[in-house]
């Protein structure tokens, strides 16, 4: 391809990702936790302990509002918070045994559903999709390099 793309097709693909996303997230996080606090829980379990300001550059969120979600999460159980040994005037995170398995609930309910979509797909389609990863991984890697 010469890097020219198709607006229609360029619209066609990030409204089917948002649309994966989006009821991946909805039909497994449950009532309890919104969107971001989801995704905040699940970047700290998954890298451990973290100050709050890398937490906000990771998920994208202003500190302040992070603070709040971190308190929610905090208040649920699923997160403590901790003063960094390396700087005093920093706050860390980490999850809770509670909060890492939460993550790993939704995790592993992500994983099976999108298993049994792909599962519903016909073979073709579903082999189609497993072969575009790699591009996909590397639009993921791009974008995320740019936000």
């Amino acid at each position: 391809m010469d890097g020219t793309f198709d607006a229609d097709d360029l619209a066609r693909l990030r409204i089917a990702l948002a649309r994966i996303a989006r009821a991946l997230d909805r039909q497994t996080r449950g009532a309890e936790l919104t969107r971001t606090q989801a995704s905040a829980l699940a970047t700290i379990a998954r890298l451990g302990p973290l100050r709050i300001s890398e937490l906000a550059e990771i998920e994208g969120v202003n500190p302040t509002m992070l603070s709040r979600i971190v308190g929610k999460l905090e208040d649920g159980g699923l997160l403590r918070r901790s003063q960094d040994p390396d700087d005093g005037r920093a706050a860390r995170v980490e999850a809770t045994a509670a909060g890492a398995a939460e993550a790993a609930r939704l995790r592993t309910e992500r994983t099976e559903l999108l298993a049994r979509h792909l599962a519903s797909l016909p073979p073709d389609e579903a082999g189609r999709l497993l072969i575009a990863l790699p591009a996909l991984e590397s639009l993921a890697h791009h974008l995320k390099g740019t936000t």
